[in-house]
């Protein structure tokens, strides 16, 4: 157990985000200590009894060091082999115990309680909104997703269930936790569970204009072909002016330069001339 007031030892005291000095003088477990650490308001208090279950942590042991000790650290047990760890093996152990308990919680969240846990922390814009103007607008919420369950693999990204699109988050303290502690499904059961939260329609998509009218989806294509077919011409009408500059006694160079001259003359105008709207 971590006794705030006299064992625990920081640079800052901006460190801690809610803990009250009626809290400090109580004791408080790891997992309480953990969460309430500035930059970790993201995460929910994962329940003891959930982590003690040796089946919802199947395969972790693989995925993280110093596994035991980490787990007994998060836990509050007192590891009776305490002793035969050595003390600049400390460090290590702390950032396992950090790493294990984001790959529980992003498990955790995936039960009720823990989906219930986030729906407060939905509904209070913990994560922010989305930066798309269309959503901005109406001010809509966001939830941490990650773009892979595995660690080291991206940073937590935020998924908005109006645009339906993934964005860096605003806060750049949830940016800098790991994506894999909240996994790539939490997002859309969380949105599969609370039906009502999904809004019923979407965004309507930016419209681009030229002097108010809008650019005919054909013009794309068109520049597309355009500049294919002038790429395919280019290497035969550079051999046949080479041949030719250096038969006259005349630079290559020169007669290369007024062919592309040319060619891109002629792209220039055949797309203008494409240009089509509605």
């Amino acid at each position: 157990m971590f006794k705030a007031a006299g064992e625990i030892t920081t640079d800052s005291d901006e460190e801690y985000s809610e803990i009250s000095g009626s809290e400090l003088d109580e004791e408080i477990t790891w997992i309480e200590w953990f969460c309430h650490l500035k930059g970790n308001e993201f995460f929910v208090e994962v329940d003891e009894d959930y982590i003690q279950d040796d089946f919802n942590l199947t395969g972790l042991s693989a995925q993280v060091p110093c596994y035991e000790y980490a787990l007994n650290m998060i836990l509050d047990f007192d590891d009776q082999d305490d002793h035969s760890l050595p003390e600049d093996h400390q460090p290590l152990v702390e950032t396992a115990a950090q790493m294990l308990y984001g790959l529980i919680h992003a498990r955790f969240i995936l039960t009720s309680r823990g989906m219930a846990a986030m729906l407060d922390k939905y509904n209070a814009y913990v994560y922010g909104t989305c930066p798309l103007t269309q959503c901005e607008a109406v001010n809509h919420a966001v939830l941490p997703i990650g773009m892979s369950d595995l660690l080291r693999q991206s940073a937590a990204k935020v998924y908005c269930p109006h645009c339906r699109e993934i964005y860096f988050p605003k806060s750049s303290r949830l940016e800098c936790l790991d994506g894999a502690y909240f996994g790539t499904t939490f997002a859309h059961l969380f949105f599969l569970t609370y039906q009502h939260l999904v809004p019923l329609t979407m965004p309507t998509p930016y419209c681009p204009r030229i002097y108010g009218f809008k650019i005919h989806k054909s013009v794309k294509e068109n520049l597309r072909r355009q500049r294919e077919q002038v790429q395919k011409q280019m290497p035969a009408l550079f051999a046949g002016t080479s041949t030719n500059a250096w038969s006259a006694g005349k630079p290559a160079s020169a007669e290369t330069g007024t062919v592309e001259a040319s060619a891109s003359r002629a792209q220039v105008t055949g797309s203008r001339e494409e240009i089509l709207v509605d």
